[in-house]
């Protein structure tokens, strides 16, 4: 969208976003780009058929997580148009995951763009060696100078850090989760983002959020709210069975909270 701005092309907006006015309009109008965050392609997947011949050249997703059934549909649907972008309001853009990237890791944040420095440090703000977490840290031109309250973000060296836990495997970066999300549960660290992305990817699962809360016995535990597909049936045994089988013993959710859909703000984030 900023791009557009600068450039003086036409940008066609909705008010409200209905998957399948929203399908309609693409088949008339033919958009070069699409930008949209994941919920809401996912949502426009459901009514989109096989085949569907939409001309576009660029689905551009961004403010959550895109879960793995998500990018294959769009591929499946769209073509090889997906690029996914990993940023915050403090340093916009921070890194461009690309088709061919995630053709190679689904679940790769990418790699930053031109003119944009993205660092993985430990607490001491040293860099941390490569496949090792830490937390994210970025520069470019858009960084802000700090919160109108007079509060800011951690700078290290000029860097300013997203929030976000994350490692390095050769030329991409991944994000592991929120720095502050990370729950301690039984002396053990859990990043709820590690269970969503897995339980995401389960045919009866439609959305899902996992958070940590206050637990007498172990400091914290892991809870996971779930929204299935219209017709599908899943028990709390049944979640935390998958998980067991796919995660370590600490990551299985100890409590699991059925809904209907889960509560979003505006901007398709989920309210916790």
């Amino acid at each position: 969208i900023q791009l557009a701005l600068a450039l003086r092309n036409t940008m066609i907006l909705q008010r409200k976003f209905e998957p399948e006015a929203a399908l309609k309009l693409i088949e008339k109008t033919r958009p070069y780009a699409i930008a949209i965050v994941p919920t809401m392609l996912n949502r426009l997947l459901r009514v989109t058929p096989d085949n569907f011949d939409s001309g576009v050249k660029v689905i551009a997703t961004s403010g959550e997580a895109l879960p793995p059934k998500v990018l294959e549909q769009t591929f499946e649907k769209f073509g090889d148009v997906l690029y996914n972008l990993y940023g915050s309001t403090e340093a916009s853009w921070v890194c461009i995951a690309t088709p061919a990237d995630m053709r190679r890791h689904p679940n790769t944040a990418g790699t930053p763009p031109l003119g944009t420095v993205v660092r993985i440090l430990d607490e001491d703000g040293r860099e941390v060696p490569a496949g090792e977490k830490g937390r994210i840290f970025c520069g470019n031109e858009l960084v802000f100078d700090g919160y109108t309250n007079g509060n800011t973000k951690d700078f290290i060296d000029g860097l300013v850090s997203t929030g976000d836990m994350g490692h390095l495997e050769g030329d991409l970066y991944f994000v592991d989760g929120r720095d502050d999300d990370m729950i301690v549960s039984g002396g053990e660290n859990v990043y709820p983002i590690e269970v969503e992305g897995l339980l995401a990817e389960h045919p009866a699962v439609r959305e899902v959020s996992a958070i940590g809360v206050p637990d007498d016995d172990f400091g914290q535990r892991l809870v996971v709210f779930v929204a299935l597909n219209d017709g599908h049936t899943l028990t709390g045994d049944e979640v935390r069975e998958h998980v067991r089988a796919h995660r370590a013993r600490h990551c299985i959710p100890r409590e699991v909270v059925f809904l209907d859909e889960l509560p979003r703000n505006a901007t398709g984030k989920v309210l916790a």
